[in-house]
């Protein structure tokens, strides 16, 4: 049985083409030297149910990194796990280094047997020829007395700390805890906030051969940028992801290109709440690429603001996109902004000088405007906007700028009347939308997003319009636009918005002309092969 692609894989498609257009030698992966045995710092990691799907993994792995760990424990049982370990031992390809882990389920893993089946099975795996062996601290501290070279391991043994619910307090007992024939650590904890992540982070300063892993959606810029603060490897999956907030092989190593990150990298990202959906990274990372720059664009999961701002200089971050729900709040936060930015009250980007001072700016109006100006003569047009958020403030202004009259409908009436007062327009009832027309309508609310795309903010009664916008770029046709072109209605995706207001964004950051052109065909050849996955799948 084939392993089924993931949507994640199609995303890079598109960047995976390009870098190698740009460089046709890409660089292979970085080395670090550990014990004196030179590994990939990108450790590739093969799980499935059954032998020759785990095989078919590795294969796809060995084309990226040299380094693979085999989960063991995820084969569904000792029949398969014994025919991997004698494929390998057939197959191993030379240069290669392979990590056994077969993790019982007291330290977070699948193997249903004690710490004798986990010996056993590690036992094996050193006679198919893995030169690592993952061994949990609980199996262990079930050892007691007992020396690691009795018991026949792979040559190389891991000491590893799994809590997949919070950070440890203790985060020392590891290293108290390694025995003789331990030679790396590996820590890798649920971080619950950004500083969480940076804890573990700090550890790879203080600790020599240690390997650190923040777990969940919050930690994943810390685990992208773990090689660059020292940690001996970074794990991402081929298949299907083995702990929360991992990313996927391609992903880490194309997009993010973390084997390459230095001290020297510069940091942006985009903060939001949620943010995973968000097609920034690809588009900035592709810019960053195609122009041979040295920086990288995450996505930072923020629920509290603060957390987040501290970590700044932590990450030597000197830049950052805003996204829901922090528009408005990060104004608060700033030591400096410009005019129209605070004219419109909400914030899109963030310029982090050298002296650790933000200084905000809103590029979200330039989207909008070059996306309408194509379509329609705004002078004088009757624009209706759905929706008072951030967003909504800055399509506000950017059409009252034009010479447009704005009209405001929002389920939240006081904000919809204190945005139209700000621009001199008017509050429009729900109730009418059925009865009076407009030139154009923008929907400016987070209704019909992916994952929720069969949903509408509008019912086709409610579009008496000439051209329907929806600011919403994921899916690129959103379940609105379908309604709207079925009514012979002009639409404008969100895509003809997000490009620009992101090109102007990567310009101010980095003082140079973008490659808009690059930057746009990654993101709508990532939104359509999406699409025919979503089809397909």
């Amino acid at each position: 049985m084939r392993q089924p692609i993931r949507r994640e894989r199609f995303t890079l498609l598109t960047l995976r083409a390009t870098s190698r257009i740009l460089n046709p030698m890409p660089k292979a992966a970085r080395r670090t030297r550990l014990f004196g045995v030179g590994i990939s710092r990108i450790c590739a990691v093969a799980a499935a149910s059954t032998a020759s799907e785990m095989a078919d993994l590795v294969r796809m792995g060995l084309r990226e990194t040299p380094t693979m760990e085999l989960r063991l424990d995820w084969l569904r049982n000792n029949s398969e796990r014994s025919s991997l370990l004698l494929w390998l031992k057939k197959n191993r390809p030379r240069g290669t280094t392979f990590l056994a882990t077969c993790r019982r389920r007291i330290g977070g893993g699948k193997l249903s047997g004690g710490i004798q089946a986990e010996l056993y099975w590690l036992n094996e795996a050193r006679e198919a020829g893995c030169a690592w062996g993952d061994l949990e601290i609980e199996t262990l501290r079930e050892l007691p007395g007992k020396s690691l070279s009795e018991l026949r391991l792979p040559p190389r043994i891991l000491l590893s700390l799994h809590d997949f619910q919070r950070l440890p307090a203790r985060l020392t007992s590891i290293h108290s805890a390694a025995r003789p024939g331990v030679e790396a650590l590996k820590i890798a904890a649920h971080a619950e906030t950004i500083g969480d992540s940076i804890r573990l982070l700090r550890l790879v300063r203080r600790w020599p051969n240690l390997v650190t892993v923040p777990m969940g959606e919050v930690g994943l810029p810390a685990r992208i940028l773990a090689l660059r603060e020292g940690s001996a490897l970074a794990y991402a999956p081929i298949g299907e992801a083995t702990a929360p907030g991992q990313v996927s092989l391609d992903t880490l190593k194309h997009l993010y290109r973390a084997h390459e990150l230095t001290r020297r990298t510069r940091v942006y990202g985009v903060i939001g709440d949620p943010v995973g959906h968000s097609l920034s990274p690809l588009l900035h990372n592709t810019g960053f690429r195609a122009r041979s720059i040295d920086a990288v664009y995450l996505p930072f999961l923020v629920k509290d603001l603060r957390d987040f701002l501290e970590a700044v200089p932590e990450f030597g971050i000197r830049g950052f996109s805003v996204t829901i729900p922090h528009k408005q709040s990060i104004l608060k936060h700033l030591q400096e902004c410009d005019r129209l930015a605070a004219e419109i009250g909400a914030v899109n980007t963030v310029v982090v000088r050298r002296d650790g001072s933000l200084v905000g700016s809103n590029t979200d109006y330039i989207g909008i405007l070059r996306a309408l100006e194509q379509k329609l003569r705004l002078a004088g047009s009757r624009t209706l906007i759905f929706g008072a958020g951030g967003v909504a403030r800055a399509a506000a202004f950017a059409l009252a700028r034009a010479g447009a009259h704005v009209g405001i409908c929002a389920r939240r009436e006081r904000a919809a009347r204190e945005l139209a007062k700000a621009v001199g327009g008017e509050v429009v009832p729900r109730r009418a939308l059925r009865s009076e027309s407009f030139d154009a309508v923008l929907n400016a609310t987070p209704i019909g997003m992916h994952p929720h795309d069969r949903v509408s903010p509008l019912s086709p009664r409610e579009l008496n319009c000439r051209v329907v916008m929806d600011l919403i770029n994921r899916p690129q046709r959103t379940r609105l636009l379908k309604l709207a072109a079925r009514k012979g209605i002009t639409t404008i995706s969100g895509v003809e918005v997000f490009v620009p207001q992101g090109v102007a964004q990567w310009e101010l950051w980095t003082g140079r002309r973008a490659p808009e052109f690059l930057m746009r065909r990654a993101v709508v050849r990532a939104l359509c092969a999406e699409e025919e996955s979503r089809q397909h799948g």
